[in-house]
């Protein structure tokens, strides 16, 4: 009997101790669809099948909408998986807007999709991903506009869900959709003076979550991020981004080090494509995998059963990674 109720605890421990495997995929953000040996073997190695690809942006200028940065192709963006279009949409889009503009806007977006996926021969999947962060003056109008969409396209339509919009869900309402993308990053401004990690601060995330379980629509998969970027501070407490900075860049014999992932420019010059003057601060941001597995462990506890997709697909982010 000992013997068994033994071996019941080491098995109960181990059970406990392993980690929950997820099927994994990525975002792809850039503008020309371009992939390296290094992505192409990362993305190989995802079960998914699915690689979320941002066809374009939509802004609104002059009252009029205006597709912002279309997607260009490379000969070498050579992929097995299905490409499923994404699209950001600015939330001052959804502003002021007249309801025949609502269907405009969705006929123009279904329709430049479908010219763009031809145009490249892309294996597109049964679904458009629309990325949004409306708020509760924009709401009915976005919601409308997703309808609208599904009817247009007679396709699936998902859209993102920021912290916030689970949080708040009573003011920012919810969308009329199937699925959604939970964003679990950009925690806070990377702008802002704090010393929390802006690109993802596990309290943070978890009080914003704290009643995931309770929001109406349950299929859920999961966004999060292993990109890095480095926060330039200047002598007035200005801040600007350089993208794709990690801690290792920081060893240069012109910089002090101010800590593990904070140093101080000793000398102008250009550092990373920008030109920096002495007495600047550079600080950077990136994702531990104890973060990960972190947060991986609390969404565990929130969802049954999800998708990862992680933002976003890039050599400098994937290497050295294990999904």
């Amino acid at each position: 009997m000992k013997v068994l109720q033994l071996l019941f605890a080491v098995l109960l421990v181990i059970s406990c101790n392993q980690k929950q495997k997820h099927p994994y995929s990525f975002y792809y953000w850039k503008t020309n669809l371009k992939l390296n040996e290094t992505e192409k073997k990362t993305l190989k190695e995802s079960k998914n099948p699915f690689l979320y690809t941002r066809f374009f942006d939509v802004d609104k200028a002059g009252g009029k909408f205006q597709p912002v940065a279309v997607i260009t192709k490379d000969k070498s963006f050579e992929t097995d998986k299905k490409i499923v279009p994404t699209v950001f949409i600015t939330n001052q889009t959804f502003l002021y807007i007249k309801k025949e503009e609502i269907r405009f806007l969705a006929e123009s977006i279904h329709q430049l999709i479908q010219k763009k996926a031809k145009e490249f021969q892309l294996k597109i999947n049964n679904e458009i991903q629309i990325d949004c962060d409306w708020t509760a003056g924009t709401k009915d109008d976005y919601f409308e506009f997703l309808k609208q969409l599904k009817k247009t396209s007679q396709k699936e339509i998902t859209c993102t869900l920021r912290l916030h919009q689970v949080k708040d869900k009573n003011k920012t309402g919810i969308p009329p959709v199937e699925k959604v993308y939970l964003m679990c990053y950009s925690t806070s401004s990377p702008l802002e003076n704090s010393d929390k990690n802006s690109i993802l601060d596990l309290n943070i995330m978890k009080s914003y979550l704290s009643k995931l379980e309770d929001y109406p629509i349950k299929k859920i998969e999961v966004a999060l991020p292993i990109y890095s970027w480095g926060i330039v501070t200047n002598h007035l407490g200005k801040h600007k981004l350089i993208n794709a900075l990690s801690v290792k860049d920081l060893n240069n014999p012109d910089f002090k080090k101010i800590s593990e992932n904070e140093v101080e420019i000793l000398k102008d010059g250009f550092y990373f494509g920008n030109f920096l003057s002495k007495g600047f601060k550079i600080k950077v941001e990136e994702i531990s995998e104890d973060q990960l597995e972190n947060a991986i462990q609390f969404l565990d506890k929130k969802i049954d059963t999800y998708n990862i997709i992680y933002y976003q697909l890039d050599s400098k982010f994937v290497e050295g990674r294990i999904f």
